[in-house]
């Protein structure tokens, strides 16, 4: 009977299940009764050890496991708390991301130094959005989990926009190339991240600007991201959408084309999403990526 109690039952975002885990997690709901969910998920993390990468605790993943033992009977969870905190609002156009009278036309050298500069404050986040929403194709949306937000910049002024945010879930032909399970997968995909916007604005023009900031982006970002999140990513992916780019700049830079999307977008209960199909490159941002990435023991806040 022992041994029963911790075989695992569930696999939840890589995290075995237990049977004991769930009585406890039963234990937990019951006695802690006037908790919202979300404090609920919160303490059971805190038994647990359930934390992200970061070291915060695990809540989305703990609530979805929670969400799934309710629908089998075991656990009853209280009403959901409605909260308009988290909702994203439209991101309105403003004269401060006007295109400039003069164009940023010429070479590298004739612009001079070329910077990043992470998007800290309120002030910033909201600029870069109204940027991106301006003149990006896919316009702006929020994004989930960890984020990094970059301007690109020079003595001319603001010259275009970069996001790194989390990698998609999962992806047929990446996966196969980096050859980890579904658990490994399912633990260790917060070292991946995702190159999800790439932006220069439309009036500057400078030949191989893309390709020097997209150098200088694998270089940092693994600092960059350990600095703001406690971790150091492995990986970098990116979508190219082939009706529109042919991927030049990510090439020049060392980023492997693994091949194209299927085009099928996630899919939820009920309901199938499609997509465009993208092409898929990624860039190692350490030579054992694959090493860590199908690693068991991969743990988050570790000093490399």
């Amino acid at each position: 009977m022992a041994e029963e109690s911790k075989a695992a039952i569930l696999l939840q975002c890589g995290h075995e299940i237990t049977s004991r885990d769930i009585e406890h997690a039963k234990d937990i709901v019951e006695t802690f009764s006037g908790l919202s969910r979300k404090e609920l998920a919160h303490t059971i993390c805190e038994h647990w050890g359930w934390v992200t990468a970061s070291g915060a605790n695990k809540v989305q993943a703990c609530m979805k496991l929670l969400e799934k033992l309710e629908d089998r009977g075991v656990i009853r969870l209280p009403e959901k708390r409605h909260s308009m905190k988290g909702v994203a609002r439209p991101v309105s156009r403003t004269h401060r991301t006007d295109a400039p009278s003069v164009e940023v036309i010429g070479k590298l050298a004739d612009i001079g130094p070329v910077s990043m500069e992470i998007a800290s404050s309120k002030e910033a986040r909201g600029l870069w959005n109204e940027y991106v929403e301006r003149y990006h194709y896919l316009g702006y949306k929020k994004p989930f989990g960890f984020r990094l937000r970059y301007f690109i910049a020079s003595k001319h002024g603001q010259l275009g926009c970069a996001l790194i945010a989390g990698a998609a879930k999962a992806i047929e032909v990446r996966d196969r190339w980096i050859g980890w399970s579904e658990k490994q997968r399912l633990k260790n995909l917060p070292w991946v991240v995702n190159n999800t916007r790439f932006l220069i604005f439309p009036w500057v023009r400078v030949k191989f600007l893309a390709s020097h900031v997209l150098g200088r982006l694998a270089r940092r970002v693994r600092e960059d991201w350990h600095e703001r999140w406690g971790y150091h990513p492995v990986l970098m992916e990116t979508f190219v959408d082939p009706a529109r780019y042919r991927g030049v700049s990510y090439r020049a830079t060392g980023w492997t084309c693994l091949g194209q999307t299927t085009g099928r977008g996630l899919r939820r209960q009920g309901r199938d999403y499609s997509t465009t199909v993208k092409m898929i490159y990624v860039r190692p941002l350490v030579r054992n990526f694959r090493q860590w990435l199908c690693s068991d023991s991969l743990t988050g806040r570790r000093e490399e």
